[in-house]
Protein backbone atom coordinates (compact mmCIF):
# COMPACT_ATOMS: atom_id res chain seq x y z
CA UNK A 1 0.00 0.00 0.00
CA UNK A 2 2.94 2.29 0.53
CA UNK A 3 6.13 3.22 -1.18
CA UNK A 4 9.05 5.56 -0.70
CA UNK A 5 9.99 8.48 -2.88
CA UNK A 6 12.38 11.36 -2.63
CA UNK A 7 10.66 13.23 -5.46
CA UNK A 8 7.20 14.77 -5.74
CA UNK A 9 4.93 12.01 -4.45
CA UNK A 10 1.76 12.35 -6.54
CA UNK A 11 0.79 8.83 -5.46
CA UNK A 12 0.26 10.09 -1.89
CA UNK A 13 -2.27 12.65 -3.09
CA UNK A 14 -5.09 10.20 -3.72
CA UNK A 15 -8.19 8.74 -2.11
CA UNK A 16 -7.57 7.12 1.25
CA UNK A 17 -4.43 6.93 3.38
CA UNK A 18 -1.12 5.60 2.11
CA UNK A 19 2.05 4.60 3.97
CA UNK A 20 5.43 6.28 3.82
CA UNK A 21 8.55 4.23 4.48
CA UNK A 22 10.66 6.15 7.00
CA UNK A 23 13.86 4.29 7.78
CA UNK A 24 12.12 0.94 7.30
CA UNK A 25 9.04 1.83 9.36
CA UNK A 26 5.54 2.53 8.08
CA UNK A 27 3.98 5.94 8.58
CA UNK A 28 0.30 6.51 7.71
CA UNK A 29 -0.11 9.62 5.54
CA UNK A 30 -2.38 11.29 3.00
CA UNK A 31 -2.19 14.34 0.76
CA UNK A 32 -5.02 16.72 -0.10
CA UNK A 33 -5.22 19.29 -2.86
CA UNK A 34 -2.33 19.75 -5.31
CA UNK A 35 0.88 17.70 -4.82
CA UNK A 36 4.22 19.33 -3.92
CA UNK A 37 5.36 19.65 -7.54
CA UNK A 38 2.31 21.81 -8.31
CA UNK A 39 1.89 24.04 -5.23
CA UNK A 40 3.36 24.74 -1.79
CA UNK A 41 2.46 22.25 0.92
CA UNK A 42 0.97 22.80 4.39
CA UNK A 43 2.19 19.99 6.67
CA UNK A 44 -0.23 19.20 9.50
CA UNK A 45 1.20 18.00 12.82
CA UNK A 46 -1.43 16.50 15.13
CA UNK A 47 -1.95 16.76 18.87
CA UNK A 48 -0.71 14.36 21.55
CA UNK A 49 -3.67 11.98 21.15
CA UNK A 50 -4.37 12.73 17.48
CA UNK A 51 -3.70 11.00 14.19
CA UNK A 52 -4.52 11.34 10.50
CA UNK A 53 -8.21 10.40 10.85
CA UNK A 54 -8.74 12.61 13.91
CA UNK A 55 -8.12 15.71 11.78
CA UNK A 56 -11.61 14.85 10.42
CA UNK A 57 -12.35 17.06 7.39
CA UNK A 58 -9.97 19.85 8.39
CA UNK A 59 -7.21 18.93 5.86
CA UNK A 60 -9.68 18.85 2.98
CA UNK A 61 -11.22 22.18 4.01
CA UNK A 62 -7.79 23.73 4.44
CA UNK A 63 -6.72 22.63 0.96
CA UNK A 64 -9.94 24.02 -0.53
CA UNK A 65 -9.64 27.29 1.37
CA UNK A 66 -6.01 27.96 0.47
CA UNK A 67 -5.64 26.25 -2.90
CA UNK A 68 -2.46 24.69 -1.49
CA UNK A 69 -1.47 21.11 -0.90
CA UNK A 70 -2.01 19.68 2.57
CA UNK A 71 -0.08 16.76 4.07
CA UNK A 72 -1.49 14.96 7.09
CA UNK A 73 0.10 11.96 8.76
CA UNK A 74 0.05 9.91 11.95
CA UNK A 75 3.28 10.02 13.93
CA UNK A 76 4.79 6.72 15.04
CA UNK A 77 2.67 5.23 17.82
CA UNK A 78 -0.52 6.81 16.49
CA UNK A 79 -3.28 5.88 14.07
CA UNK A 80 -2.28 3.08 11.70
CA UNK A 81 1.42 3.98 11.78
CA UNK A 82 3.96 1.57 13.26
CA UNK A 83 3.97 1.58 17.03
CA UNK A 84 6.67 2.66 19.49
CA UNK A 85 8.38 1.32 22.58
CA UNK A 86 7.30 2.73 25.92
CA UNK A 87 8.06 4.81 27.82
CA UNK A 88 8.65 7.69 25.47
CA UNK A 89 11.72 9.77 26.39
CA UNK A 90 10.85 13.11 27.97
CA UNK A 91 12.37 14.92 25.00
CA UNK A 92 10.16 13.00 22.54
CA UNK A 93 8.88 16.17 20.86
CA UNK A 94 12.41 17.40 20.20
CA UNK A 95 13.38 14.03 18.75
CA UNK A 96 10.29 14.10 16.54
CA UNK A 97 11.12 17.60 15.31
CA UNK A 98 14.79 16.92 14.61
CA UNK A 99 14.95 13.23 13.66
CA UNK A 100 11.60 12.30 12.10
CA UNK A 101 9.89 15.36 10.63
CA UNK A 102 12.75 16.20 8.21
CA UNK A 103 12.59 12.64 6.85
CA UNK A 104 8.83 12.93 6.36
CA UNK A 105 9.18 16.19 4.44
CA UNK A 106 11.89 14.65 2.27
CA UNK A 107 9.83 11.50 1.65
CA UNK A 108 6.84 13.43 0.28
CA UNK A 109 9.04 15.63 -1.89
CA UNK A 110 8.11 18.89 -0.17
CA UNK A 111 9.58 21.82 -2.09
CA UNK A 112 8.16 24.83 -0.25
CA UNK A 113 5.65 24.98 2.53
CA UNK A 114 4.61 25.77 6.08
CA UNK A 115 4.05 23.77 9.26
CA UNK A 116 0.55 23.79 10.78
CA UNK A 117 0.64 22.24 14.24
CA UNK A 118 -1.86 21.61 17.03
CA UNK A 119 -0.86 21.14 20.69
CA UNK A 120 2.07 18.67 20.74
CA UNK A 121 2.23 19.08 16.97
CA UNK A 122 2.53 22.84 17.36
CA UNK A 123 5.40 22.32 19.77
CA UNK A 124 7.12 19.98 17.31
CA UNK A 125 6.78 22.63 14.59
CA UNK A 126 8.14 25.29 16.94
CA UNK A 127 11.19 23.16 17.78
CA UNK A 128 11.81 22.24 14.14
CA UNK A 129 11.84 25.92 13.17
CA UNK A 130 14.28 26.72 15.98
CA UNK A 131 16.72 23.84 15.55
CA UNK A 132 16.48 22.53 11.98
CA UNK A 133 15.63 25.76 10.19
CA UNK A 134 14.66 24.00 6.94
CA UNK A 135 14.76 26.68 4.23
CA UNK A 136 11.78 25.09 2.50
CA UNK A 137 9.57 26.01 5.49
CA UNK A 138 8.57 29.67 5.25
CA UNK A 139 6.00 29.96 8.05
CA UNK A 140 4.37 28.41 11.12
CA UNK A 141 0.73 28.30 12.21
CA UNK A 142 0.57 27.04 15.78
CA UNK A 143 -2.71 26.12 17.44
CA UNK A 144 -2.58 25.74 21.24
CA UNK A 145 1.24 25.41 21.37
CA UNK A 146 3.09 24.33 24.50
CA UNK A 147 6.49 25.80 25.37
CA UNK A 148 6.69 24.87 29.04
CA UNK A 149 4.82 22.70 31.54
CA UNK A 150 2.07 24.40 33.56
CA UNK A 151 0.18 23.11 36.62
CA UNK A 152 -3.14 23.77 34.86
CA UNK A 153 -2.23 21.68 31.86
CA UNK A 154 -0.78 18.86 33.94
CA UNK A 155 -3.97 18.74 36.01
CA UNK A 156 -6.03 18.33 32.82
CA UNK A 157 -3.75 15.52 31.67
CA UNK A 158 -4.20 13.80 35.04
CA UNK A 159 -7.98 14.02 34.48
CA UNK A 160 -7.51 12.45 31.05
CA UNK A 161 -5.55 9.60 32.66
CA UNK A 162 -8.43 8.94 35.05
CA UNK A 163 -10.87 8.94 32.13
CA UNK A 164 -8.64 6.46 30.28
CA UNK A 165 -8.20 4.12 33.24
CA UNK A 166 -11.67 4.35 34.74
CA UNK A 167 -13.95 5.71 32.01
CA UNK A 168 -14.59 5.22 28.31
CA UNK A 169 -11.73 7.27 26.87
CA UNK A 170 -9.71 4.14 26.04
CA UNK A 171 -12.51 2.58 24.02
CA UNK A 172 -13.09 5.86 22.16
CA UNK A 173 -9.41 6.26 21.27
CA UNK A 174 -9.12 2.60 20.26
CA UNK A 175 -11.32 3.37 17.24
CA UNK A 176 -8.51 5.50 15.82
CA UNK A 177 -5.22 4.03 17.11
CA UNK A 178 -3.94 0.57 16.24
CA UNK A 179 -1.96 0.50 19.52
CA UNK A 180 -4.08 2.63 21.80
CA UNK A 181 -1.88 2.13 24.87
CA UNK A 182 1.17 3.35 22.97
CA UNK A 183 -0.75 6.41 21.81
CA UNK A 184 -2.13 7.32 25.22
CA UNK A 185 0.65 6.19 27.53
CA UNK A 186 3.34 7.62 25.32
CA UNK A 187 1.78 11.04 25.75
CA UNK A 188 0.32 10.90 29.25
CA UNK A 189 3.18 9.18 31.06
CA UNK A 190 5.76 11.57 29.63
CA UNK A 191 3.81 14.69 30.58
CA UNK A 192 3.02 13.39 34.07
CA UNK A 193 6.56 12.22 34.80
CA UNK A 194 7.92 14.36 37.68
CA UNK A 195 10.91 15.25 35.53
CA UNK A 196 8.65 16.88 32.96
CA UNK A 197 7.68 19.71 35.31
CA UNK A 198 10.92 21.48 34.40
CA UNK A 199 10.44 20.91 30.65
CA UNK A 200 10.67 23.97 28.40
CA UNK A 201 11.44 24.54 24.72
CA UNK A 202 10.94 28.31 24.82
CA UNK A 203 14.62 28.89 24.04
CA UNK A 204 14.16 27.60 20.49
CA UNK A 205 11.78 30.42 19.60
CA UNK A 206 14.69 32.86 19.63
CA UNK A 207 16.21 31.02 16.65
CA UNK A 208 13.16 31.32 14.39
CA UNK A 209 13.73 32.74 10.93
CA UNK A 210 10.12 32.64 9.71
CA UNK A 211 6.87 34.41 10.68
CA UNK A 212 4.24 32.68 12.78
CA UNK A 213 0.53 32.70 13.47
CA UNK A 214 -0.55 31.73 16.99
CA UNK A 215 -4.12 30.54 17.67
CA UNK A 216 -5.47 29.61 21.08
CA UNK A 217 -8.83 29.23 22.76
CA UNK A 218 -9.38 31.62 25.64
CA UNK A 219 -10.65 28.69 27.75
CA UNK A 220 -7.96 26.18 26.74
CA UNK A 221 -7.82 23.58 29.52
CA UNK A 222 -4.35 22.34 28.56
CA UNK A 223 -2.50 25.66 28.53
CA UNK A 224 -2.99 29.24 29.65
CA UNK A 225 -2.31 32.33 27.57
CA UNK A 226 1.10 32.45 29.26
CA UNK A 227 2.19 29.97 26.56
CA UNK A 228 1.30 32.45 23.83
CA UNK A 229 2.81 35.42 25.64
CA UNK A 230 6.10 33.57 26.11
CA UNK A 231 6.34 32.92 22.37
CA UNK A 232 5.46 36.52 21.55
CA UNK A 233 8.12 37.75 23.99
CA UNK A 234 10.89 35.61 22.54
CA UNK A 235 10.14 35.58 18.82
CA UNK A 236 12.60 37.55 16.64
CA UNK A 237 10.26 37.28 13.65
CA UNK A 238 6.75 38.70 13.02
CA UNK A 239 4.05 36.97 15.07
CA UNK A 240 0.28 37.37 14.67
CA UNK A 241 -2.00 36.14 17.45
CA UNK A 242 -5.64 35.10 17.46
CA UNK A 243 -7.31 34.37 20.80
CA UNK A 244 -10.73 32.76 20.30
CA UNK A 245 -13.51 33.23 22.84
CA UNK A 246 -15.81 30.31 23.66
CA UNK A 247 -13.03 27.94 22.68
CA UNK A 248 -10.99 25.39 24.58
CA UNK A 249 -8.15 23.24 23.23
CA UNK A 250 -9.32 22.49 19.68
CA UNK A 251 -9.87 25.71 17.72
CA UNK A 252 -9.99 23.83 14.41
CA UNK A 253 -13.19 22.10 15.57
CA UNK A 254 -14.64 24.50 18.14
CA UNK A 255 -14.18 27.64 16.02
CA UNK A 256 -13.58 26.13 12.56
CA UNK A 257 -14.49 29.13 10.40
CA UNK A 258 -12.36 31.59 12.36
CA UNK A 259 -9.47 29.13 12.44
CA UNK A 260 -9.62 28.35 8.72
CA UNK A 261 -9.94 32.03 7.84
CA UNK A 262 -6.91 32.91 9.98
CA UNK A 263 -4.69 30.17 8.59
CA UNK A 264 -5.80 30.86 5.00
CA UNK A 265 -5.09 34.56 5.39
CA UNK A 266 -1.70 33.80 6.89
CA UNK A 267 -0.89 31.43 4.03
CA UNK A 268 -1.66 34.17 1.52
CA UNK A 269 1.07 36.29 3.10
CA UNK A 270 3.58 33.45 2.64
CA UNK A 271 2.93 32.20 -0.90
Amino acid sequence: MGRTTGAASDWLWGAGPRFLDIDGRRLEARGFGPPPNEAPTLALLHEGLGCLSLWRDFPEKLAASTGLGVLAYSRFGYGASDTISLPRPLDYMTREAVDVLPRVLDAVGLRRGALIGHSDGATIALIHAGIVGDERIVGLALMAPHVFAEPEGLASIAQARAAYEQGDLKSKLARYHRDVDAAFRGWCDAWLDPGFRAWSVAEYVRSWRVPALLIQGAEDQYGTLAQIREIERRAPTPVATLILEDCQHQPQFEQPEATLDAISGFARTLF
